[in-house]
């Protein structure tokens, strides 16, 4: 018997923002500035979702991902994000009215990324102003990154919830897995940085195309039709 969802945790880089080519044009400034090969705006797609010393390793040619050469560029990567980090982020269309839903159903919403806690926090403060969340948790060196569950589940017990009572949504398998780890509902959202073949190998219990589906989807969990 499934348990009506009292709370969901977002994902915020491809669930919440497209931040790809803000995220892009930081890891090729610092690619170009080592006269090192850049990549297609596209292929940031499958470097983010770990944090970002993954997101520069993996965008490192193999043969230049030694330790102190990682934290070298994501050191480089670090000061070209904060030259650019809202220059061409912006929400997902329909994401503003898919928060509103959600207040309209009661539930309270919470953010949980891999940026790191100073990015996370400026750009939920700059992009949704008004959005009643109750967490918004970065990067934290006490708290292992996604996909460990630590922080997932720290948040439903910070809401009093059991996890199962918590909606997870995402756009990765490192969100996929998350919410598995954690014992929570894994959402897939398909607008964002991956595909639904991944969302479905790593767990997805639903895959939602559109921010305005998911409204609609948890009051049919809610027991409440389609609101």
């Amino acid at each position: 018997m499934n348990i009506p969802p009292r709370a969901v945790i977002f994902d915020l880089d491809g669930t919440l923002l497209d931040t790809l080519d803000d995220l892009a044009d930081s890891g090729n400034a610092v690619l170009a500035a080592l006269s090192l090969p850049v990549h297609p705006v596209d292929a940031y797609r499958y470097f983010v979702g770990l944090g970002i010393e993954e997101l520069v390793r993996r965008m490192l040619p193999e043969d230049r991902r030694d330790p102190d050469f990682v934290r070298e560029a994501t050191a480089m990567t670090g000061v070209e994000y904060k030259r650019r980090w809202k220059d061409k982020t912006r929400p997902y269309h329909g994401v503003d009215r898919m928060l509103a839903g959600l207040g309209e159903l009661g539930l309270p919403a919470c953010v949980l990324s891999n940026k790191p806690q100073y990015y996370t926090d400026i750009t939920v403060n700059e992009f949704f102003p008004s959005a009643p969340f109750v967490h918004v948790r970065g990067a934290r060196p006490e708290v292992p990154n996604k996909p460990h569950p630590a922080g997932a589940l720290a948040l439903a017990a910070d809401l009093g919830l059991t996890p199962g009572e918590v909606v997870f949504v995402g756009d990765t398998a490192t969100d996929m897995k998350t919410a598995r780890g954690a014992g929570m509902l894994p959402v897939g959202a398909l607008w964002g940085f991956r595909d639904e073949a991944e969302l479905r190998e790593n767990g997805a219990r639903d895959i939602i195309s559109r921010p305005d589906e998911l409204p609609k989807l948890l009051a049919g969990l809610m027991g409440r039709g389609k609101g």
